[in-house]
């Protein structure tokens, strides 16, 4: 685990899920490079799905980048400033730990990175860019398993087996 000593003085990248084409760190290296402050990685859902993900209040600066004014922690639908959903991929300044060591419990009874992230957004500026590629929500079963198959159908080594498999299962349940 990193300690927090030997990260003060650089930023915390962290990425949870899984995407396909152009990595997702990549893109929001780049955008962190131009505005020089926290990046959230973000895209855009249903609104009947926001009241599963941290929501952006912002303001559009371009067409893949918001201003973030707020973050709203699984809003009810009617509640949602937007549809523009933290995706748990971030770039973020050190300043975090300090909110984090006095943030209360949020949603569920825990700590969520969702409250400590809009109080470091009321200190400095943040940043939320609409990243290319394939998401999977890897907090639902579904997606979980369609992330490990894409994976694994991407590996040479377990590609072969993993059709052949599918395919007899398949069969097995009539398709």
């Amino acid at each position: 685990m990193w300690k927090r000593k030997s990260i003060q003085e650089t930023c915390i990248v962290e990425t949870r899920g899984n995407n396909d084409e152009k990595p997702c760190l990549k893109q929001m290296i780049d955008v962190y490079e131009e505005y020089q402050t926290s990046i959230l990685g973000v895209q855009e859902v249903a609104r009947e799905n926001v009241c599963k993900y941290g929501i952006v209040d912002g303001k559009p600066v371009s067409d893949t980048v918001y201003t973030v004014k707020g973050l709203v922690e699984k809003p009810a639908v009617e509640e949602a400033p937007s549809n523009v959903a933290i995706l748990g991929r971030y770039i973020i300044n050190p300043a975090i730990f300090e909110i984090l060591e006095t943030t209360a419990p949020g949603k569920g009874g825990e700590i969520q990175l969702t409250d400590a992230l809009k109080e470091l957004a009321l200190r400095e500026s943040m940043y939320a860019y609409i990243f290319e590629g394939r998401r999977y929500d890897v907090g639902d079963k579904q997606g979980f398993i369609e992330a490990t198959l894409e994976y694994a159908l991407q590996r040479d080594n377990m590609k072969e087996t993993l059709l052949d498999y599918m395919e007899e299962t398949l069969k097995k349940h009539g398709r």
